[in-house]
């Protein structure tokens, strides 16, 4: 990408000059019905289809360098989250945008204003693909950097970009109705399984690269550990073989993650205030990359990008 370049922002940009700072977009989304068969089967179908998951390939340096980097994104994104008061499938989405974009592209080590910039970058774009109340961009205070509007809207359409305009994203929370009903057979319990199965998978969206797990993945072993966290691998394979839908998953990647869910929970309940690197360390999906990860340097931006650095709150 020419770092000179003038970019004419497309129509998803919000505009950012002094009269808009007070408009609101709305926009109506219409939601498929999540108890229909056919609809789970077409977003397992499109996760199928996708060449991002398991594509993550780094060396061992970068990749603990990564998740240090993710962890002060994650809390950013976490605590913006219930200022701006956006729904939990923003918050996921924006991560799966993170997680793709580092999968494609390697941010140079001590670049942490462009983590900064990318975590707001990623999270604006999920907003206006999931939000009906949009902030606009001076809403995103990011921690001891002061960016420009237009640096973040330069970072969007990078990330745009390098994501190749696919930002239709599935996330587990789409599943999960659906799961429960399949799955559990207490009714008069469905909606607190949901609701403690949402709970999973943010923790795990937390500690996890989502490029590792497809979203079906996580829904249905976040399902199955809000039902029964004593499963085994042939009393989850029957819970799970009932569900049609479900028969072109891996139930290894399943059980895998179910277990790594269950790992994470009892870590959080032994230690709230810890974070989980060393527990993932052993759990990386290592299957082969796809493509070849470019180099970013960030220097068209880092020479146009008017920041102003302060204390940095830890």
């Amino acid at each position: 990408m020419d770092p000179d370049t003038t970019f004419s922002l497309p129509n998803l940009m919000c505009e950012e000059d002094d009269d808009s700072l007070s408009t609101q977009v709305k926009i109506k989304i219409s939601q498929p019905r999540s108890d229909d068969d056919r609809y789970i089967r077409s977003l397992i179908d499109k996760e199928t289809k996708s060449n991002d998951y398991g594509c993550v390939c780094v060396d061992q340096n970068s990749r603990n360098s990564l998740k240090c980097a993710r962890l002060d994104t994650v809390n950013w994104i976490f605590s913006i989250r219930e200022i701006l008061g956006f729904n939990f499938r923003t918050v996921y989405l924006s991560l799966t945008y993170f997680d793709r974009f580092n999968s494609r592209r390697v941010i140079d080590s001590g670049k942490e204003w462009a983590i900064q910039l990318l975590g707001i970058a990623c999270l604006s774009l999920a907003a206006k693909m999931e939000e009906q109340t949009i902030p606009t961009l001076p809403h995103y205070k990011a921690q001891g950097y002061n960016f420009e509007n237009s640096v973040i809207q330069r970072m969007e359409l990078l990330v745009l970009t390098t994501l190749e305009w696919k930002m239709c994203g599935i996330t587990p929370f789409a599943y999960l109705h659906y799961f429960v009903s399949k799955i559990c057979d207490e009714c008069d319990r469905n909606e607190l399984l949901v609701s403690k199965a949402i709970g999973f998978v943010l923790d795990f969206s937390k500690e996890v690269n989502l490029m590792d797990h497809r979203p079906s993945v996580v829904a249905i072993a976040a399902v199955l550990l809000a039902c029964d966290d004593q499963l085994t691998r042939s009393t989850l394979e029957c819970k799970i073989g009932v569900v049609s839908s479900l028969h072109s998953l891996d139930k290894e990647c399943i059980y895998r993650c179910y277990n790594l869910l269950k790992e994470l929970v009892i870590k959080k309940n032994h230690t709230p205030d810890s974070n989980s690197y060393d527990l993932l360390r052993n759990h990386r999906n290592t299957s082969s990359s796809i493509g070849i990860k470019r180099k970013l340097t960030y220097n068209g931006i880092e020479q146009k990008c008017p920041l102003q650095k302060t204390s940095r709150r830890l």
